[in-house]
């Protein structure tokens, strides 16, 4: 159990709450991606192909997107106290249930639980903006976001690491009992607030969606992240996909660790923070998507050099995770009493572009290899970098 936090001190949050916000956060979003590594393993489990268990992938990304869409927004009217360590709760149970599994359909059923119940991340970013100062708000919600940026990054890297060692269901075992205890430490050390807003649930889903549509910040922040997010899965796919084949051969282990050359992107994310609350997010954002476009670049035109595709990789994940997590911060100040809603549009849009990325990826990846993916990468940023040079001193101006 960690020690004693002091969620709310007099001058906003405390680093303990952070740092505890930003671990639950990225532990639960990190659920969404233990099995992708490992989806040969599991496949050989059950006796399947590895096509067939390339559906737990889909069910529990379909999962999250209901649970993101339909949950998240109670944030605003029901005590979060209660709502997040309940559904980490929940999280945990379905992972257990997960490593014991009997059959191929009952583990579908379960990830798509699991999918649906981790969306505790995306309701610990608005409560951090909720008890922090207005000094203070974009470091502490961007160091969440970066939590659950790393939390996906880590998953990805040392899911096949640690399946090699004990197995997948030894895996989300131990997963799961992480889960049970981040549960119990959430609980204890959040403090209760008052809801925000007094909606009925139907009123509070078209609240969002409307919010959204007719607030033009919402807008182009929203399209800037969809498009991001898209290069984000459309390059971690291809990744693999380049890695695992001539003329590198690495395997499920040496990927992933060479995945954790993204944490670096991740601590970036985390101190760009400091620069949202000096009134400088909308040049970082900027100066984010170029850089994106540079590691591009550099790897589509050599596609088998493993040491451009390090450079590309450290570079790419310093130039788009600040990006994402400047996005999301800026989004949650838009109204302060309408957090969880925006939030939820604004990660449902990643959820569609993301969707979008993994998609294109393995029919690019069979028209022309790396080169290709590359070019329709950059391609891809090219309407988010028309927006901010159109918007930087408008809509996405804070």
């Amino acid at each position: 159990m960690p020690p004693q936090v002091e969620v709310r001190r007099r001058h906003g949050l405390s680093g303990g709450a952070t740092f505890l916000f930003a671990l639950a956060a990225g532990a639960a979003v990190g659920n969404l991606y233990w099995s992708q590594p490992v989806l040969g393993v599991i496949a050989d489990g059950f006796g399947i192909t590895v096509e067939t268990a390339g559906l737990l992938v889909t069910v529990t990304q379909i999962g999250y997107a209901v649970g993101v869409f339909f949950l998240v927004p109670l944030g605003d009217i029901i005590d979060r106290k209660v709502m997040i360590p309940a559904f980490m709760l929940l999280s945990a149970v379905m992972l257990g249930v997960s490593a014991f599994a009997p059959s191929f359909p009952v583990l579908l059923v379960t990830l798509a639980l699991v999918g649906a119940s981790t969306v505790s991340g995306q309701l610990l970013a608005p409560l951090a903006g909720d008890l922090a100062t207005d000094e203070q708000r974009g470091r502490a919600v961007s160091a969440v976001v970066s939590g659950v940026l790393l939390g996906i990054l880590v998953a990805r890297a040392v899911s096949g690491i640690v399946t090699d060692l004990i197995g997948w269901r030894a895996l989300y075992a131990v997963v799961a009992a992480g889960m049970l205890v981040l549960a119990i430490a959430t609980y204890r050390h959040l403090p209760q607030l008052e809801p925000r807003a007094r909606l009925c649930y139907g009123t509070l889903l078209a609240s969002a969606v409307r919010t959204y549509l007719t607030n033009a910040t919402a807008r182009w922040l929203g399209l800037i992240g969809a498009a991001a997010m898209a290069t984000f899965t459309l390059y971690w796919t291809g990744l693999t996909l380049l890695l695992s084949g001539e003329p590198f051969d690495l395997s499920t282990t040496q990927i992933g660790l060479l995945g954790l050359v993204a944490v670096a992107g991740a601590i970036a994310a985390q101190q760009v923070g400091r620069l949202y609350d000096r009134g400088l997010a909308t040049p970082t954002i900027g100066i984010g998507l170029a850089v994106a476009t540079v590691a591009f670049v550099i790897s589509g035109l050599a596609p088998y050099s493993i040491v451009a595709v390090i450079v590309s990789t450290a570079l790419y994940s310093i130039g788009v995770q600040p990006v994402l997590a400047l996005l999301q911060t800026r989004v949650m100040s838009i109204d302060p009493a309408a957090r969880s809603r925006f939030n939820t549009m604004f990660v449902v849009g990643n959820f569609i572009g993301g969707t979008i990325g993994s998609a294109l990826a393995a029919a690019l990846w069979t028209l022309g290899g790396w080169p290709v993916i590359m070019l329709a990468a950059s391609l891809l940023l090219l309407p988010a970098l028309l927006i901010w040079t159109t918007q930087r001193g408008r809509s996405l101006a804070a």
